[in-house]
């Protein structure tokens, strides 16, 4: 059950992502490009998703369990560290130059659109490389000698 509501919301996602045609990288960098061609409809999207957002998590606060799972997971972080600042921006950056982010380019490439396949290629690159590199580093950083 939890693997079909899964399926569900990923494809109801995508789809809401294709008609809002943010898998066209020219729309979203066209929304960013707020001195020349700049499109504003993406800000009608981002409203409508807030809203909806707001009604779930409204829902939400009702309920003791989700309908799929035991519990909530909710964050109990609230600090902003470096990595996180890093992270926003280097997405934010790659997003404005490529006009692609994961969830758009996943949907993008039943569209057979050239410069996804090379984006999802890098992004699955940069995500392994981050798994080799980076996590191991973290780890041993987290352990100290004498705790």
């Amino acid at each position: 059950m939890r693997l079909g509501a899964a399926l569900l919301t990923g494809f109801v996602f995508g789809a809401g992502l294709a008609i809002a045609d943010m898998t066209n990288p020219a729309k979203v960098q066209n929304f960013l490009d707020l001195l020349g061609s700049w499109d504003p409809s993406l800000a009608f999207v981002m409203g409508v998703a807030l809203a909806v957002a707001a009604v779930g998590f409204a829902a939400a606060r009702r309920r003791s369990a989700p309908l799929f799972a035991e519990t909530f997971e909710i964050p109990t972080r609230r600090d902003l560290d470096a990595e996180l600042l890093g992270g926003a921006t280097l997405f934010g950056v790659g997003w404005g130059l490529s006009g692609f982010c994961p969830g758009p380019a996943l949907a993008a490439l039943v569209q057979g659109v050239g410069a996804v396949y090379a984006f999802v290629l890098a992004m699955l690159a940069g995500m392994a490389l981050h798994r080799l590199l980076y996590l191991p580093l973290r780890a041993r950083s987290a352990v100290r000698p004498g705790s």
